[in-house]
């Protein structure tokens, strides 16, 4: 898992590349940063690599490098139309078109799936400019990606303040009523059947199968099946939420290190700490903050 705690494509390549070569990196425990987990980055060891990212391209051009060493891998990548307000300093929506395109190119549709989430209706983009955003950029992405994952927003306590917080700026979200909500989710239900796409939920406690919507999963044993032929583990992973249907993984990554300070994200729990925690990155170390070498073996 590289990484839903933090985009490493974006701001950590060079990292990760360096981590390659060196077939290992070290990952400190989130709740007790003494505690520190080796993991391997042999090819052997790695059944899989799974990016989360906004944007992949710094690391598209190492991808020929993971290719001749045999790795095997797919990206979670997320273009959406939230307001800048939100999304302060996400890519603009043609600019992460114009990137996916040449990576679906390189590696395939059935391995770059379009993330569309989370979805945060608000008066400056209500449903209806989500479902304009949404027709549009599936449109563009049409034969570049079969799948398409949505969720709805989630908050935390840390995430609850930050957008609180955007109230006192004219920020308001808005909750969309059960019929409202039905025609929304069945709207964008036939815009991705209408591209081609499979439309999968991620982490949504109440689903939305009953409105079209399959249940899916970011790190998908059937996907990985399916793609690269080879069999994983079929376990749910113990460590998401109830409602997350990932198999079990490593994630590599760390919190409070995403500059992209989006105002929902719970991996971000400090935005003061996010900016001490990149000042601190040294691509040459084992961690991808700090200079951990020691830890149990995984």
């Amino acid at each position: 898992s590289a990484s839903r705690r933090t985009d490493i494509p974006a701001f950590y390549a060079e990292w990760f590349i360096n981590r390659i070569r060196a077939g290992y990196c070290t990952v400190p425990n989130p709740a007790n940063p003494k505690m520190i987990s080796y993991v391997s980055l042999n090819p052997d060891d790695v059944d899989v690599i799974v990016f989360w990212t906004r944007n992949p391209k710094p690391l598209i051009k190492r991808l020929a490098e993971l290719d001749m060493r045999g790795f095997r891998y797919y990206f979670q990548y997320t273009i959406l139309a939230n307001p800048r307000i939100i999304d302060p300093k996400s890519p603009q929506t043609q600019t992460s078109i114009e990137t996916f395109k040449p990576l679906a190119d390189h590696i395939g549709p059935d391995r770059v799936i379009w993330r569309y989430d989370p979805i945060v209706i608000t008066n400056q983009c209500p449903s209806d400019r989500h479902l304009e955003k949404i027709s549009s950029i599936a449109s563009a992405l049409r034969g570049y990606t079969k799948r398409l994952m949505i969720s709805m927003l989630d908050t935390c306590h840390h995430t609850e303040g930050r957008m609180r917080r955007l109230e006192a700026k004219g920020l308001r979200v808005s909750l969309l009523d059960g019929e409202r909500f039905q025609c929304f989710i069945k709207s964008i239900v036939e815009i991705a059947k209408t591209n081609g796409m499979e439309i999968f939920s991620c982490a949504e406690e109440n689903g939305l199968d009953r409105l079209g919507v399959a249940s899916g999963k970011c790190i998908d044993d059937r996907l990985i099946e399916k793609v690269f032929k080879i069999m994983v583990t079929h376990k749910k992973d113990p460590h998401q939420r109830p409602a997350c249907g990932c198999v079990m993984s490593k994630d590599i990554g760390m919190y409070d290190t995403c500059p992209f300070n989006c105002v929902y994200c719970y991996a971000t729990r400090n935005l003061v700490s996010v900016k001490r925690n990149f000042l601190k990155h040294d691509p040459k170390s084992p961690s991808l903050i700090g200079g951990q070498e020691s830890g149990n073996r995984i």
